[in-house]
């Protein structure tokens, strides 16, 4: 019994350092600073060109995006966009007269689906992308506040919201977890009728 104690107390001495060893023997001798990447948080400005009525209106505004990553190549992602009002210009016909006006418009979209990227263990990222959704067109004829918002999300499901489609791509830049995410595609939305929005994004992303 006595030497069946100090048999149990070696191997329990001996057996975790071994267990440790195995492990870390599965890791990369020098892990890439993507091998652990599960996902990504980004926040950007956006450019959102409205054609369907003239003249076209450029729009601007800010949107966020969360994406997680099922394997390297591949990330599913979900992102909302909301662009504040604009001031532009009607000029007449003629040239005779020019008028200023603020559009009441306030696009706010919604998009999810999957991105497909490429180098992904080196510091610049190309990627391909998408997704489905809704853009929606609430009004308000007040600045810009945070009640504006609120009422585009409300109004999300009522007859100023449009099933949406969006093809894009772009590159990303990174030094570590921190970098920069750049954006352009082409959100097409239905209201009797196909309409085209160019729409770029750019800004900070953060991968964890």
């Amino acid at each position: 019994m006595k030497y069946i104690s100090i048999f149990a107390g070696l191997a329990l001495a001996v057996l975790p350092p071994c267990l440790v060893a195995q492990s870390n023997s599965n890791l990369p001798a020098n892990p890439s600073p993507h091998t652990f990447n599960h996902g990504e948080i980004a926040a950007f400005a956006d450019y959102f060109r409205f054609s369907q009525y003239s003249p076209a209106t450029n729009f601007v505004g800010v949107g966020g995006l969360v994406g997680f990553n099922a394997n390297p190549n591949l990330a599913i992602e979900g992102e909302m966009t909301y662009d504040f009002g604009r001031n532009f210009t009607s000029t007449s016909s003629n040239g005779a007269s020019t008028s200023f006006s603020r559009t009441s418009v306030r696009p706010l979209t919604g998009l999810f689906g999957p991105k497909f990227q490429f180098g992904t263990s080196g510091p610049v990222r190309a990627f391909v992308t998408g997704k489905v959704g809704f853009v929606n067109f609430s009004t308000s004829s007040t600045p810009i506040s945070s009640s504006n918002f609120t009422g585009a999300v409300n109004n999300i499901g009522g007859s100023s919201t449009h099933f949406a489609a969006y093809p894009g791509g772009g590159l990303e830049f990174f030094a570590g977890p921190i970098g920069l995410r750049a954006e352009v595609g082409d959100e097409i939305y239905l209201d009797n009728g196909t309409y085209n929005s160019f729409k770029v994004d750019i800004g900070p992303a953060l991968r964890f």
